[in-house]
């Protein structure tokens, strides 16, 4: 699947990951290949994810909205 995380300035990060876990405002969640289609508010925390080569990648947020559709994760970030 796609990751991308976006910021009003530019594309912080673009590229395929295998998993991918949020901070969400609800409690920290995980999002797989052919997640449900999904919006969630986030909280300040970090985005951790999985590279296709099976590197382990974080970068903390504070916070933002998770927008999870067709095997694309785009996440806007404050």
């Amino acid at each position: 699947m796609t990751l991308k995380i976006i910021s009003a300035e530019q594309i912080e990060f673009e590229g395929t990951v295998t998993q991918v876990t949020l901070p969400g405002v609800m409690g920290k969640f995980q999002v797989l290949n052919h997640h449900a289609a999904l919006i969630a508010a986030l909280t300040s925390g970090p985005v951790a994810y999985v590279t296709e080569t099976g590197e382990q990648q974080q970068r903390h947020i504070d916070g933002g909205v998770a927008d999870i559709k067709d095997n694309v994760v785009s996440v806007c970030i404050y």
